[in-house]
């Protein structure tokens, strides 16, 4: 029987009918002067709109078809180490393969350099899709993420030498970060960038480990550029095309998305060119990359946790004891709708975050010129704030929710769920990695917090407490409106801790707080548009008002026992 994992998949057919991206649209698109003159390019948005449809169809039907069902194979044949030569699995080579005959390589580059110059919006449904059929695989294509960087801040000559590469899916890439003693602490990275003053070449020396797809072809690195820094300020961003100075020491034998090579890299004087500018490679082009790996990473667990479910609401349904499906017993039940409505609310988050971090790249490229209206700028600003809130906010609670949704899967399934015959247990091993890669979950509460304190959702959350909806959702409306002023309060009181330790040690509580009262949000508002919402959006309220307050208590009294006793017990 044939699949497609976008037309199987009702809900994200919803969210791509929700989407409004109309104003971002509008400036990438250039007021749409293309259409009808560049092949591909849109007359307006609602053909935009269509033509994206299209691209969610047939990823989804190379990923149901294709890729699915050899899922398993690709995490038992896992990528392969031999000589210094790294290799994907046959699967992993057969899926490379579907993509490029389907076009779908390139995804946001400009159509300039043969790309399909899709928002990030699409984006995250698409690698939502990839990760639902084959976890690992989703690195491969995620990592399409450094051609967009590339665009954005490399030299012309460069661009039109490397990113049609990346459209014709000739490439892979790879984002080169971490290193053995700079993971978290980015600033501290030690490979060595120096420049030849009579050639005017950069070559880098180092090693890097931890490396996601370090075999590709092209790589983002960072590396420390000014002679005698120590921190952040003396790392630049250098882009790297493969060649015989490039050593992978070892793959890394992990726990899940085997497929995906993890690789510790060495480079030895190797050719290096810099992109953009020296000393802005953590603050501003690192950063840029994080964020958006860390909604490719959000997505990848929102398909996981999709897989998941499918798989448990499938097992429950086959699964006969004491006479009749297990699914029918309370305990099994509650666990089915709990996942149901947890990827329901999650995403919501994704696409609503995706909608502002395409603002905010429309919007950039608009200030960046040189005459700009207070207007736009203004308009830059307040797109910015919420794109950095809202990121890690759903990386934080969809790879939480990814891990959580695999483990009731597979308390669902019992003991088979355990054996490798079924596939939540392969699941259940790739969605750990989601909350530890790309800034763990509480590296994402960091990157929160501060923002959450200066009340950067206030102006979403009034718009949402104004807004209109349904007359049989008024008690629902009601509830959220009393969380949003429990969250504010919990807010206040976290904002006048004058001891900062407290501040840190109760940030999680505020920011699991602000992730249950958006998604609330976002369910109310779908209730405008769908009948089938008002049953997700009513269980999930009823879900968190009751642990709502319980944080809010928490995060009020913002009790000190617990750091008093940590150098006791602990330290």
């Amino acid at each position: 029987m044939s699949e497609n994992f976008f037309t199987d998949n009702p809900d994200i057919a919803f969210r791509l009918a929700q989407l409004n991206i109309e104003e971002a649209l509008k400036l990438k698109e250039k007021g749409y002067v293309d259409g009808g003159s560049v092949p591909g390019a849109p007359r307006n948005y609602a053909d935009a709109k269509d033509n994206y449809r299209i691209v969610l169809e047939v990823m989804g039907e190379v990923c149901g078809e294709r890729v699915a069902p050899r899922a398993a194979e690709a995490d038992e044949e896992g990528a392969h180490f031999e000589d210094g030569v790294v290799t994907y699995s046959a699967p992993t080579l057969d899926a490379i393969e579907a993509f490029r005959q389907a076009g779908l390589f390139g995804a946001m580059l400009p159509r300039e350099y043969g790309g399909l110059n899709l928002p990030e919006s699409i984006y995250s449904m698409l690698v939502e899709i990839v990760s639902r059929a084959e976890s690992g695989l989703m690195t491969v294509y995620g990592l399409q993420e450094i051609a967009d960087m590339i665009e954005e801040y490399a030299d012309e000559e460069t661009k039109a030498r490397v990113l049609p590469k990346f459209s014709r899916g000739e490439v892979s890439g790879a984002m080169v970060l971490t290193e053995a003693d700079a993971g978290s602490d980015l600033g501290a990275v030690a490979t060595r960038a120096t420049l030849d003053e009579a050639t005017g070449k950069w070559h880098l020396n180092g090693v890097k480990r931890f490396i996601t797809n370090g075999l590709a072809d092209v790589s983002v690195v960072l590396a420390r550029s000014e002679e005698g820094s120590t921190d952040a300020r003396g790392l630049s961003m250098f882009l790297v095309e493969k060649d015989d100075t490039v050593k992978i020491r070892r793959i890394e034998h992990k726990m899940g998305i085997k497929s995906s090579p993890t690789c510790e890299i060495q480079y030895n004087n190797t050719p290096a060119v810099l992109i953009g500018k020296r000393r802005f490679g953590l603050m501003r082009y690192a950063m840029n990359l994080m964020n958006g790996a860390r909604l490719a990473v959000a997505a990848q667990a929102l398909g996981i946790a999709e897989a998941a479910y499918r798989e448990a609401d499938q097992y429950s349904r086959e699964r006969i004891q004491f006479g009749k499906p297990i699914r029918v017993l309370p305990a099994v039940g509650r666990l089915l709708l709990s996942m149901r409505v947890d990827v329901e609310a999650t995403r919501a988050l994704l696409a609503e975050t995706s909608t502002w971090v395409d603002l905010w790249k429309a919007y950039e490229r608009e200030v960046s010129a040189d005459e700009v209206s207070p207007e736009t700028r203004a308009r830059h600003k307040h797109c910015v704030a919420l794109a950095e809130t809202l990121t890690p906010m759903v990386k934080y609670c969809s790879t939480e929710m990814g891990n959580r949704v695999c483990y009731q899967s597979m308390q669902v399934h019992g003991g088979v769920g355990y054996m490798r015959e079924f596939n939540i247990e392969r699941l259940f091993r790739d969605v750990r990695i989601t909350n530890i890669y790309e800034g763990t979950s509480q590296l994402q509460v960091v990157a929160a917090i501060g923002k959450l304190l200066n009340r950067s959702l206030d102006p979403l959350l009034a718009e949402w407490s104004a807004a209109s909806y349904p007359e049989d959702m008024a008690p629902e409306k009601a509830m959220l409106i009393e969380l949003t002023d429990v969250y504010g309060r919990s807010v206040d009181a976290l904002k006048a801790q004058s001891d900062r330790a407290k501040v840190d040690y109760y940030a999680c509580d505020l920011v699991d707080q602000a992730v249950w009262l958006v998604c609330g949000w976002l369910l109310l508002r779908d209730t405008n548009v769908s009948e089938s919402k008002k049953s997700v959006a009513r269980a999930y309220v009823a879900s968190i008002a009751p642990r709502l307050r319980a944080q809010a208590e928490v995060v009020t009294a913002a009790n000190s026992v617990p750091l008093e006793a940590f150098p006791i017990l602990v330290g």
